[in-house]
């Protein structure tokens, strides 16, 4: 059979799977909206999540960062999403066998003696086996499940759907750049190649931080859906929430300076921080394991969050308005500025004042969502529809997770000082010509 026709019964095949629970969402969207049907809403929601957290693929993470933005899905939906896990049945010894011969070719066990039969970790796109090289050293093999490419094809058309359907019904913030975002990003985790690169480029960016490790690639032995790098032994964060506060705040400004100082010093991100993503060493510190999701954005962005803040700090509406126009955002008269300067405000607000404290001054984490959800529910009710810039989507997000991270620790942080020890002496021309070298260095297009 031609590959074009592999391709094509794949995303038939995946259609069929995920068909009937985006119907049901989209129907669920459309009987609220038109009929004022909601009561079956629930049950709905816990079908649809069943179902989408048996399948492989990137639906599940699509729809779990969409849960994040409020009034995008229904509030059934959005709570259900939430609690789905990353983790998903492994493929089978034979597949794995099939899959490594024909990345590394008959010789494999050869070149991978000791290749645990049993995966270690199983997630969305692929999973991972702990192996050991000729010389001893342990390393991760991170293998991808079989037609991925037709798997993201046929996921981003149910998205599509879905996302136009909001369009229509559902004035407030516009998904027209949330689509495009969420279609580069998925493809560029499906090539392993690709996240070698984002490996090597984060072991340069973190060089001089002693709290984080990022395991070193082998680029022989690993291709576009084989990834091996070394395997770097920790504790699961899910675990950590009885621990000590003195160990609990050590990891959390671990977690900070891991996320932030490629942000201020380069103007990159982890776009994907779930706890699965990393683990507690032994000693002091964290591993950071999966590198598929990272965001390069423009240094007029960066300098945009840094205007805010001051903004923020100085409540200078003047300076807000000049931020959000550096991020992209267009049309901002002084009602919409006020009703966004909410949101900006509960974002910056543990940064702003020089004491210890947790991110957010409620345990919940939904505190940030319900918060979210007001600003869209104003927009709507004045009749303004909001595009943020595509960049906004995974940063958001990103921020977002980290919170939700902080919060499962219980940290207590001066997190202003933790803030103001990356961002003195900021400058986004300095930062420019930091990401230009860095990003040339390591093979990217700056």
């Amino acid at each position: 059979m031609a590959d074009s026709e592999k391709r094509f019964l794949g995303r038939t095949r995946r259609v069929a799977e995920v068909g009937s629970s985006v119907a049901g969402l989209a129907l669920g969207m459309a009987g609220r909206k038109y009929l004022g049907i909601g009561n079956d809403l629930e049950k709905a929601a816990d079908k649809a999540t069943a179902t989408l957290g048996g399948l492989k693929g990137p639906l599940m993470k699509v729809f779990q960062i969409l849960a994040t933005i409020p009034d995008v899905l229904p509030k059934e939906y959005s709570d259900a999403l939430r609690q789905l896990q990353s983790d998903a049945p492994s493929m089978g010894w034979p597949f794995v066998q099939r899959r490594m011969r024909g990345e590394l070719g008959a010789d494999w066990r050869d070149k991978l003696p000791n290749f645990s039969r049993q995966a270690a970790h199983a997630a969305s796109l692929g999973q991972v086996h702990r192996a050991t090289l000729p010389d001893g050293r342990d390393v991760a093999c991170k293998l991808q499940y079989p037609d991925m490419a037709s798997v993201v094809d046929a996921d981003l058309k149910q998205l599509k759907v879905l996302l136009g359907l909001y369009m229509r019904t559902s004035p407030g913030v516009s998904p027209e750049n949330i689509y495009d975002e969420l279609v580069e990003r998925l493809r560029e985790e499906l090539d392993y190649n690709r996240e070698l690169k984002h490996l090597n480029l984060y072991r340069d960016m973190l060089r001089g931080e002693t709290c984080v490790s990022v395991p070193e690639p082998f680029p022989e032995l690993s291709s576009e859906r084989l990834l091996v790098m070394e395997w770097l032994s920790g504790s699961s964060l899910m675990d950590i929430g009885d621990a000590p506060l003195e160990r609990r705040n050590e990891l959390a400004r671990a977690m900070f300076r891991t996320w932030y100082v490629p942000f201020y010093r380069y103007g990159i991100i982890h776009g994907d921080p779930h706890p699965g993503n990393y683990s507690a060493r032994e000693g002091a510190g964290i591993n950071l394991l999966d590198l598929g999701c990272i965001r390069v954005f423009p240094p007029q962005f960066v300098r945009g969050v840094m205007e805010l803040y001051y903004a923020m700090r100085d409540q200078d509406n003047d300076r807000a308005a000049y931020a959000y126009e550096l991020w992209g955002f267009q049309n901002l008269n002084h009602e919409v500025l006020e009703i966004l300067n909410v949101w900006a405000s509960f974002l910056y607000a543990p940064l702003l004042e020089d004491k210890v404290q947790k991110i957010q001054q409620s345990d919940s984490g939904q505190y940030g969502a319900g918060i979210a959800g007001g600003v869209y529910k104003r927009l709507k009710e004045h009749g303004h529809t909001v595009a943020p810039p595509r960049e906004f989507l995974l940063m958001d997000r990103a921020a977002i997770g980290l919170g939700a991270m902080f919060l499962r620790m219980r940290a207590e942080i001066n997190w202003y000082q933790e803030f103001q020890s990356l961002v003195e002496g900021f400058d986004h021309e300095i930062l420019a010509q930091n990401q230009s070298t860095i990003l040339h260095k390591h093979g990217f297009s700056s």
